[in-house]
């Protein structure tokens, strides 16, 4: 696997493998959990993966291969989708979703990679930093949602809690 294009398949792969054990598992209390005021529980990171997965980098894949711009995304007032699917319906849509952009993305090649689009924050970008960034995307995501998991579970630490610090939410640094 050698290639960026092998690399990011493999990533945006496994996702949404990991969203539906996350959410067949746990309790949705859980999965709701804000971590700390203002940050997105588990649950609004998938929505938020769902959204991006509907109107982002399909869309803009789709925009690199005709030689077109495309617009700027803002996840804070774009939204794809009912807010009463549970999370495991959450969780086959996004898998659904995702399979449709990974035969989309069987169709780019090496030679589309140097492809060029105007980002109206970025400026020129090209397909391969939106790939680059779509993997990345994934994994911060799914990071972010693990991290809000993880909150309760190290409040309950006691004396082992200093060893989560770097990844306590809405605490000080110390």
């Amino acid at each position: 696997m050698n290639t960026l294009l092998e690399r990011v398949q493999a990533v945006l792969s496994t996702t949404p493998e990991r969203w539906q054990r996350l959410v067949s598992t746990l309790p949705n209390d859980l999965l709701t959990r804000q971590p700390a005021a203002g940050e997105w529980s588990a649950l609004n990171c998938l929505q938020h993966l769902l959204d991006a997965e509907r109107l982002v980098f399909p869309v803009r894949i789709h925009a690199f291969l005709a030689g077109q711009d495309f617009e700027d995304f803002d996840p804070n007032q774009q939204h794809a989708g009912p807010d009463s699917q549970t999370p495991e319906q959450l969780a086959a849509a996004f898998a659904s979703d995702r399979q449709e952009s990974l035969a989309l993305l069987k169709q780019v090649k090496d030679e589309d990679l140097a492809r060029t689009a105007q980002h109206p924050q970025f400026g020129t970008v090209t397909l391969a930093e939106m790939l680059h960034t779509w993997a990345a995307h994934d994994l911060m995501h799914t990071v972010q949602a693990e991290r809000a998991l993880m909150q309760p579970f190290m409040l309950g630490c006691g004396p082992w809690r200093s060893f989560f610090r770097d990844h306590e939410i809405g605490v000080p640094k110390e």
